[in-house]
């Protein structure tokens, strides 16, 4: 028990670096309706542009900025590839992620993984300082750009252009019909998926003190896995798009501290990969299995009827 509440500020502050990119796939997946497959490597362009930045003396909310501007660019290239290209979305989302690792590590001067240390540069987060209560803890800053974040997105989908983004991602040729351009709004939606991803990345980046080429891979699993328990734990509370956005980012938290316990339990860290993939399985047909329950009750008390 000692060590399980040694394990959840890390695993609580992590979490919710994790849940601006959740906030990102949330965007395609659920608003969009667009399986986007950019963020395994614009996530590492975030880390990149962000971390090269700092290194060479550029402010860290100045690098932040240019990591989400780059992940907008990468969303970018993907939307178009889809729309002006006649390229299925999954398929241009691995065209662009696979030209990014290759992009990436052109940013990060040929090298696979650069550092940046918290002794030698002025970080916004890091998790040296994750146990402690004071402002230098990493959980406060990402809570205010988090809740900045959230408060900017439930104003922007509740104006004339977020309305038609989510018309576009309910029915594309309702939308059509409505005098809506969808391609404009996919265009738009992936831009601003992949700026959040991005930012993500950055934070992540100086979260762990470093940036890999590498750092974005399997990224889709976790940003699905946050969407999912956000919506399967938080289902029954009332709460309106902004509810809804905040439970995204709770997910993602929950996530975390699922993969502590499940690493205090012994498990081998070769297998990390093996537990996401299978609490992922879990999340995503607890709501079929809880329909197919429901199903059954109905039927069963319709008979009895």
């Amino acid at each position: 028990m000692g060590s399980l509440i040694n394990a959840l500020p890390g695993a609580v502050s992590q979490g919710l670096v994790w849940g601006i990119m959740a906030l990102g796939v949330y965007v395609t997946y659920r608003i969009l309706d667009v399986a986007d497959l950019t963020v395994d490597g614009s996530l590492a362009t975030g880390g990149a542009v962000c971390v090269m930045m700092i290194r060479a003396g550029v402010n860290p909310w100045v690098a932040l900025f240019a990591a989400l501007v780059a992940g907008g660019v990468a969303g970018l290239v993907t939307a178009l590839l889809h729309t002006k290209c006649g390229i299925p979305a999954i398929l241009a989302g691995i065209l662009t992620q696979l030209a990014l690792y290759s992009v990436n590590l052109r940013i990060m001067g040929g090298k696979s993984n650069q550092p940046v240390s918290v002794d030698k540069y002025n970080l916004i987060v890091s998790q040296r300082y994750v146990r402690e209560f004071s402002l230098s803890n990493p959980i406060i800053p990402i809570i205010l750009v988090l809740a900045a974040i959230i408060g900017i997105l439930y104003w922007f989908f509740g104006t004339e252009k977020g309305c038609s983004i989510r018309a576009t991602g309910a029915n594309k040729s309702m939308a059509r019909a409505q005098g809506i351009n969808p391609d404009n709004d996919i265009i738009l939606g992936l831009v601003l998926s992949n700026a959040l991803v991005a930012l993500s990345g950055a934070l992540i980046a100086q979260y762990q003190g470093a940036v890999d080429v590498n750092m974005g891979r399997g990224a889709i699993v976790i940003g699905l896995a946050a969407v999912i328990i956000g919506e399967v734990v938080f289902k029954k509370i009332k709460h309106n798009f902004a509810g809804t956005l905040t439970f995204v980012t709770l997910g993602a938290v929950v996530y975390y501290i699922v993969i502590q316990i499940t690493l205090l339990l012994g498990l081998n860290t070769n297998d990390l990969k093996l537990i996401t993939a299978v609490i992922v399985g879990l999340f995503l047909a607890l709501p079929y299995w809880k329909g197919k329950v429901s199903d059954r009750r109905s039927r069963k008390g319709a008979k009895n009827a």
